[in-house]
Protein backbone atom coordinates (compact mmCIF):
# COMPACT_ATOMS: atom_id res chain seq x y z
CA UNK A 1 0.00 0.00 0.00
CA UNK A 2 2.85 2.34 0.76
CA UNK A 3 6.29 2.21 -0.81
CA UNK A 4 9.24 4.15 -2.16
CA UNK A 5 8.62 6.91 -4.70
CA UNK A 6 9.18 5.60 -8.23
CA UNK A 7 10.21 7.68 -11.26
CA UNK A 8 7.33 9.91 -12.30
CA UNK A 9 5.49 8.68 -15.40
CA UNK A 10 2.47 10.82 -16.32
CA UNK A 11 0.91 8.17 -18.58
CA UNK A 12 1.24 5.48 -15.92
CA UNK A 13 -0.07 7.84 -13.23
CA UNK A 14 -3.14 8.83 -15.25
CA UNK A 15 -3.80 5.16 -15.92
CA UNK A 16 -3.62 4.49 -12.17
CA UNK A 17 -6.23 7.19 -11.54
CA UNK A 18 -8.50 5.84 -14.26
CA UNK A 19 -8.30 2.28 -12.94
CA UNK A 20 -8.60 3.16 -9.24
CA UNK A 21 -11.13 6.01 -9.35
CA UNK A 22 -14.40 4.05 -9.51
CA UNK A 23 -13.55 1.31 -6.98
CA UNK A 24 -11.91 3.86 -4.64
CA UNK A 25 -14.83 6.29 -4.72
CA UNK A 26 -17.32 3.45 -4.34
CA UNK A 27 -15.45 2.01 -1.36
CA UNK A 28 -14.95 5.36 0.37
CA UNK A 29 -18.50 6.65 -0.20
CA UNK A 30 -20.28 3.41 0.73
CA UNK A 31 -18.11 3.20 3.84
CA UNK A 32 -19.48 6.56 5.01
CA UNK A 33 -23.05 5.79 3.89
CA UNK A 34 -22.89 2.57 5.92
CA UNK A 35 -22.01 4.58 9.04
CA UNK A 36 -24.99 6.87 8.44
CA UNK A 37 -27.36 4.01 7.65
CA UNK A 38 -26.37 2.12 10.83
CA UNK A 39 -26.82 5.29 12.89
CA UNK A 40 -30.27 5.86 11.34
CA UNK A 41 -31.28 2.29 12.17
CA UNK A 42 -30.31 2.98 15.78
CA UNK A 43 -32.42 6.15 15.91
CA UNK A 44 -30.03 8.92 14.85
CA UNK A 45 -31.56 10.99 11.99
CA UNK A 46 -28.55 13.32 11.63
CA UNK A 47 -26.97 11.80 8.51
CA UNK A 48 -30.33 11.42 6.75
CA UNK A 49 -31.36 15.00 7.54
CA UNK A 50 -28.06 16.29 6.13
CA UNK A 51 -28.48 14.35 2.88
CA UNK A 52 -25.59 11.98 3.55
CA UNK A 53 -27.44 8.72 2.93
CA UNK A 54 -26.91 9.00 -0.82
CA UNK A 55 -24.63 7.49 -3.45
CA UNK A 56 -24.24 10.92 -5.03
CA UNK A 57 -20.53 11.62 -4.44
CA UNK A 58 -20.90 15.40 -4.18
CA UNK A 59 -22.19 15.57 -0.56
CA UNK A 60 -19.41 13.20 0.51
CA UNK A 61 -16.43 14.82 -1.19
CA UNK A 62 -13.75 16.21 1.10
CA UNK A 63 -11.58 18.55 -1.02
CA UNK A 64 -8.40 17.62 0.87
CA UNK A 65 -9.19 13.91 0.71
CA UNK A 66 -9.88 14.13 -3.03
CA UNK A 67 -6.68 16.10 -3.61
CA UNK A 68 -4.75 13.50 -1.62
CA UNK A 69 -6.22 10.76 -3.82
CA UNK A 70 -5.19 12.56 -7.02
CA UNK A 71 -1.68 13.41 -5.80
CA UNK A 72 -0.95 9.94 -4.44
CA UNK A 73 -2.27 8.39 -7.67
CA UNK A 74 0.01 10.64 -9.71
CA UNK A 75 2.99 9.80 -7.54
CA UNK A 76 2.42 6.09 -7.94
CA UNK A 77 3.75 5.50 -4.43
CA UNK A 78 0.33 4.61 -3.01
CA UNK A 79 -3.32 5.49 -3.52
CA UNK A 80 -4.98 7.11 -0.51
CA UNK A 81 -7.93 9.42 0.08
CA UNK A 82 -11.02 9.97 2.20
CA UNK A 83 -14.52 11.42 2.23
CA UNK A 84 -16.23 13.72 4.73
CA UNK A 85 -17.03 11.75 7.89
CA UNK A 86 -20.76 11.15 8.28
CA UNK A 87 -22.04 13.05 11.35
CA UNK A 88 -23.30 10.80 14.13
CA UNK A 89 -24.99 11.93 17.36
CA UNK A 90 -24.76 9.12 19.95
CA UNK A 91 -27.28 10.89 22.19
CA UNK A 92 -30.00 9.31 20.07
CA UNK A 93 -28.79 5.80 20.90
CA UNK A 94 -30.27 3.80 23.74
CA UNK A 95 -26.73 2.67 24.59
CA UNK A 96 -24.34 5.31 23.18
CA UNK A 97 -21.12 3.30 23.57
CA UNK A 98 -22.59 0.13 22.08
CA UNK A 99 -24.30 2.18 19.37
CA UNK A 100 -21.03 3.87 18.37
CA UNK A 101 -19.33 0.49 18.13
CA UNK A 102 -22.09 -0.81 15.82
CA UNK A 103 -21.93 2.33 13.67
CA UNK A 104 -18.14 2.10 13.48
CA UNK A 105 -18.16 -1.56 12.42
CA UNK A 106 -20.67 -0.88 9.64
CA UNK A 107 -18.01 0.92 7.56
CA UNK A 108 -15.29 -1.77 7.48
CA UNK A 109 -17.93 -4.51 7.13
CA UNK A 110 -19.23 -2.75 4.01
CA UNK A 111 -15.71 -2.65 2.56
CA UNK A 112 -15.25 -6.37 3.22
CA UNK A 113 -18.55 -7.06 1.42
CA UNK A 114 -17.47 -4.85 -1.49
CA UNK A 115 -14.16 -6.72 -1.73
CA UNK A 116 -16.12 -9.98 -1.94
CA UNK A 117 -18.39 -8.46 -4.62
CA UNK A 118 -15.42 -7.31 -6.73
CA UNK A 119 -13.77 -10.74 -6.39
CA UNK A 120 -17.02 -12.45 -7.40
CA UNK A 121 -17.41 -10.20 -10.45
CA UNK A 122 -13.79 -10.90 -11.42
CA UNK A 123 -14.40 -14.64 -11.15
CA UNK A 124 -17.61 -14.42 -13.18
CA UNK A 125 -15.86 -12.50 -15.95
CA UNK A 126 -12.91 -14.88 -16.12
CA UNK A 127 -14.93 -18.07 -15.74
CA UNK A 128 -17.97 -17.28 -17.91
CA UNK A 129 -16.96 -14.79 -20.62
CA UNK A 130 -15.40 -16.50 -23.67
CA UNK A 131 -11.65 -15.97 -23.80
CA UNK A 132 -11.88 -15.01 -27.48
CA UNK A 133 -14.11 -12.08 -26.56
CA UNK A 134 -11.83 -10.97 -23.69
CA UNK A 135 -8.81 -11.05 -25.97
CA UNK A 136 -10.52 -9.03 -28.70
CA UNK A 137 -12.41 -6.46 -26.59
CA UNK A 138 -10.48 -3.23 -26.04
CA UNK A 139 -11.78 -2.69 -22.50
CA UNK A 140 -10.73 -6.05 -21.06
CA UNK A 141 -7.49 -4.87 -19.44
CA UNK A 142 -9.20 -1.87 -17.81
CA UNK A 143 -12.09 -3.99 -16.52
CA UNK A 144 -9.90 -6.72 -15.05
CA UNK A 145 -7.52 -4.23 -13.43
CA UNK A 146 -10.43 -2.25 -11.93
CA UNK A 147 -11.96 -5.39 -10.43
CA UNK A 148 -8.62 -6.44 -8.95
CA UNK A 149 -8.02 -2.95 -7.59
CA UNK A 150 -11.55 -3.00 -6.17
CA UNK A 151 -10.62 -6.03 -4.09
CA UNK A 152 -7.37 -4.50 -2.82
CA UNK A 153 -8.72 -1.00 -2.14
CA UNK A 154 -11.70 -2.24 -0.16
CA UNK A 155 -9.60 -4.65 1.87
CA UNK A 156 -7.17 -1.78 2.50
CA UNK A 157 -9.99 0.51 3.67
CA UNK A 158 -11.43 -2.19 5.91
CA UNK A 159 -8.17 -3.14 7.63
CA UNK A 160 -6.93 0.44 7.89
CA UNK A 161 -10.14 1.61 9.56
CA UNK A 162 -10.07 -1.30 12.00
CA UNK A 163 -6.77 -0.08 13.47
CA UNK A 164 -7.32 0.96 17.12
CA UNK A 165 -6.11 4.53 16.52
CA UNK A 166 -8.69 7.28 17.24
CA UNK A 167 -10.60 8.43 15.25
CA UNK A 168 -10.45 5.26 13.12
CA UNK A 169 -13.34 2.84 13.49
CA UNK A 170 -11.31 0.31 15.43
CA UNK A 171 -10.96 2.77 18.31
CA UNK A 172 -14.76 2.75 18.84
CA UNK A 173 -14.64 -1.02 19.16
CA UNK A 174 -11.80 -0.89 21.69
CA UNK A 175 -13.59 1.87 23.65
CA UNK A 176 -16.64 -0.36 24.08
CA UNK A 177 -14.60 -2.85 26.10
CA UNK A 178 -12.86 -0.26 28.29
CA UNK A 179 -14.12 1.23 31.56
CA UNK A 180 -15.88 4.55 30.90
CA UNK A 181 -13.08 6.74 32.28
CA UNK A 182 -10.41 4.88 30.36
CA UNK A 183 -12.49 4.96 27.16
CA UNK A 184 -12.94 8.72 27.47
CA UNK A 185 -9.20 9.28 27.92
CA UNK A 186 -8.39 6.88 25.08
CA UNK A 187 -10.76 8.56 22.60
CA UNK A 188 -9.28 11.98 23.44
CA UNK A 189 -6.21 10.85 21.49
CA UNK A 190 -8.34 11.57 18.39
CA UNK A 191 -6.89 15.09 18.12
CA UNK A 192 -3.49 13.52 17.45
CA UNK A 193 -4.77 10.61 15.36
CA UNK A 194 -3.70 11.95 11.97
CA UNK A 195 -0.22 12.79 13.27
CA UNK A 196 0.12 9.30 14.73
CA UNK A 197 -0.86 7.76 11.38
CA UNK A 198 1.71 9.85 9.50
CA UNK A 199 4.45 8.87 11.97
CA UNK A 200 3.53 5.19 11.63
CA UNK A 201 3.55 5.46 7.84
CA UNK A 202 6.95 7.18 7.74
CA UNK A 203 8.39 4.70 10.24
CA UNK A 204 7.15 1.78 8.15
CA UNK A 205 5.15 0.35 11.06
CA UNK A 206 1.84 0.60 9.21
CA UNK A 207 3.28 -1.27 6.25
CA UNK A 208 4.41 -4.16 8.43
CA UNK A 209 0.93 -4.45 9.94
CA UNK A 210 -1.35 -3.79 6.98
CA UNK A 211 0.47 -5.38 4.03
CA UNK A 212 0.27 -8.96 5.38
CA UNK A 213 -3.40 -8.45 6.29
CA UNK A 214 -4.33 -6.96 2.92
CA UNK A 215 -2.40 -9.41 0.71
CA UNK A 216 -3.22 -12.42 2.87
CA UNK A 217 -6.96 -11.71 2.82
CA UNK A 218 -6.85 -10.84 -0.91
CA UNK A 219 -5.11 -14.09 -1.79
CA UNK A 220 -7.54 -16.07 0.37
CA UNK A 221 -10.56 -14.33 -1.13
CA UNK A 222 -9.41 -14.81 -4.72
CA UNK A 223 -8.56 -18.45 -4.02
CA UNK A 224 -12.09 -18.91 -2.66
CA UNK A 225 -13.43 -18.00 -6.11
CA UNK A 226 -10.90 -20.15 -7.94
CA UNK A 227 -8.54 -17.31 -8.83
CA UNK A 228 -5.50 -18.41 -6.83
Amino acid sequence: MWGPMPDFDIASSLNTIAVALVPAMLGIILHEVAHGWAAARLGDPTARSMGRLTLNPLPHIDPVGLLCFVLTSLSGAFVFGWAKPVPVDPRYFRNPVKGMMAVALAGPLTNFLLAIAFALLLALVLHTVPMAFLESWGGTEYLLKSLQVGVLINLSLAWLNLLPIPPLDGSKVVAYFLPREWAWRYLRVERWGFVILIVLIVAGVLNSILVPLIWGSAEGLLALFGLG
